[in-house]
Parts: C-alpha cells; sequence; structure tokens
C-alpha cells in the first residue's frame, strides 16, 4: 500500500472513483446526476490542494482532499473503491490525513459527510456539531462534522 500525492492528469480516474464511491449506497440515478458536478476532481482542484491517492498493487483504491475553507481546513473527499470497502484503506487515508493535516499546524478539521459515511467518521474520533445545508438539494441536509488534530 502506498499514499501519495495526487498527479493531475488524475482527475479523471479520481472523479470516476468518487461517484462510484457515492453511488455504492443506493442513491438513484437522477441523484446521481445531480450530484455529478459536486463529486468532478478537477487537475485545478488538485493543483491548489491536498489531494493524495491510496495504491494498492498498481491500482488506486482511495483518495482524500484537504482544502482551506474560509480560513479553515475542510475534508472536501475521502472516497475509497466501493468493492475495496471495509479492507481498511479508508483508515489508512484517514490516519494519513490526520499527519498531513498535523504537519500543517491545523487544529481542527471540518467535515461536510455523506450520511452513509458519518458513522466510519464518529468512529475515527470525528465529533457531530450540526449539519449543514447540500449544495445540490435544497432542503436537504448533511451532517457537519470536526476532528480536533492531536500534536
Amino acid at each position: 500500500m502506498n499514499i501519495r500525492k495526487a498527479n493531475m492528469h488524475e482527475a479523471g480516474v479520481l472523479s470516476d472513483l468518487s461517484f462510484r464511491s457515492k453511488a455504492h449506497w443506493g442513491y438513484s440515478d437522477e441523484f446521481m446526476e445531480a450530484c455529478r458536478e459536486d463529486l468532478t476532481v478537477t487537475s485545478e482542484y488538485i493543483a491548489t490542494s491536498l489531494v493524495f491517492v491510496l495504491e494498492d498493487e498498481g491500482q488506486i483504491k482511495g483518495f482524500f482532499g484537504l482544502e482551506q475553507e474560509d480560513g479553515s481546513w475542510l475534508l472536501k473527499d475521502l472516497f475509497v473503491e466501493p468493492e475495496e470497502i471495509g479492507r481498511g484503506y479508508g483508515k489508512a487515508l484517514w490516519r494519513y490525513m490526520q499527519n498531513a493535516a498535523r504537519d500543517l499546524g491545523v487544529r481542527k478539521l471540518t467535515i461536510h459527510s455523506e450520511p452513509h459515511a458519518e458513522n466510519f467518521y464518529l468512529r475515527m474520533g470525528a465529533k457531530r456539531i450540526g449539519e449543514i445545508a447540500s449544495t445540490v438539494f435544497e432542503g436537504r441536509k448533511l451532517p457537519l462534522l470536526e476532528i480536533e488534530i492531536s500534536r
């Protein structure tokens, strides 16, 4: 297993992975199409944010992305290939993300969670601090989580 900085040319691969991972939760085709833009990883995002991929046996199995938002840090993405869920890749990405945040001097990190992923984040030590409005569906609320990064 290897975790490394994403390359800009991998934007399409990561977009497809995020779409497959979100679809894993059984959302309708209509819902998924409405989410497509939010799930799209751009080369600009890779260039301006901290986006890391996890590879195993030469294949990308997951990725995460950290970005600054209004002076604070946000875990924007953490996706694992659906058929790989439960094999420890999410935990490995989470640990790597915490170390990367610590190295940046980040003390708190915000997460706008997929409702189905909330329990994963809670098991990893995040706390629910409220809800945030979906950027895709009016009236839909998403879990708002926070993790303190220990020194």
